[in-house]
């Protein structure tokens, strides 16, 4: 469950990682039986936090999604197990999501007489249609990784016995690609609000910074020499 420590030591990690140039790509997992189950009902519950409190906590959960929606690495959700409330909209702020197939993806929180944070009501709309996303965040059904993957809420599931592996092997890939190409790349497909004219100036500036970098040239000499490109980001 999620706590203010939690979102803190998660915004620290990521500084972290972003800072790191060996770190091309960051993986969000779980331990044990869950991914995460969301807010804390029994912190909750106790009436401790004072008002000023409340509020710093609820935005921490959304800072830490704003943050991952926004790294500018790829962001891996690995859904090892349940991933509810906050726990689901830190999934869906990240740019893939990995399914066990045991695992369960849920929005809960209309049901506790609360409300969906972490930027989903825009997010989850792109990814699974908005008729699709009233369904799931109006009831609170939780989807598992065959169905999540069917309705474009997740990217792979895997069976659980294969999950650790499979995650592995898309996270390698991703990691061999050029991580300023990437970097650019996620920044055009989050940003829903460039009209097409915009849209178009702004990828041929990023086309140009591309074809300045070194890493434009390997890929190019990589490809004439039939090769794998070792990208440096630079």
């Amino acid at each position: 469950a999620v706590v203010e420590t939690l979102y803190a030591e998660t915004l620290a990690a990521l500084a972290h990682a972003e800072a790191d140039d060996d770190v091309a790509v960051v993986v969000l997992t779980g331990e044990g039986r869950a991914f995460c189950v969301g807010a804390d009902l029994k912190e909750h519950g106790k009436g401790e936090r004072s008002p000023l409190a409340q509020l710093r906590y609820l935005q921490l959960g959304n800072d830490v999604c704003e943050r991952l929606y926004r790294f500018p690495k790829p962001v891996v959700a690995a859904v090892n197990g349940y991933a509810l409330g906050a726990g689901a909209e830190m999934s869906c702020s990240c740019d893939f999501v990995l399914m066990k197939a045991s695992a369960q993806i849920g929005f809960p929180e209309i049901g506790l007489g609360t409300h969906v944070g972490g930027g989903v009501t825009g997010i989850l709309p792109r990814l699974v249609g908005l008729a699709r996303a009233r369904e799931l965040v109006f009831t609170g059904r939780r989807v598992d990784g065959a169905e999540a993957v069917a309705i474009g809420l997740a990217t792979r599931v895997f069976a659980d016995e294969d999950f650790d592996p499979g995650v592995r092997e898309f996270v390698d890939a991703l990691a061999a690609r050029a991580p300023i190409s990437m970097r650019l790349a996620k920044r055009h497909l989050n940003d829903p609000h460039l009209d097409h004219a915009a849209r178009l100036e702004t990828e041929l500036a990023a086309l140009r910074t591309c074809m300045l970098s070194e890493d434009w040239h390997e890929g190019v000499r990589a490809f004439a020499e039939r090769r794998a490109p070792v990208f440096k980001g630079r």
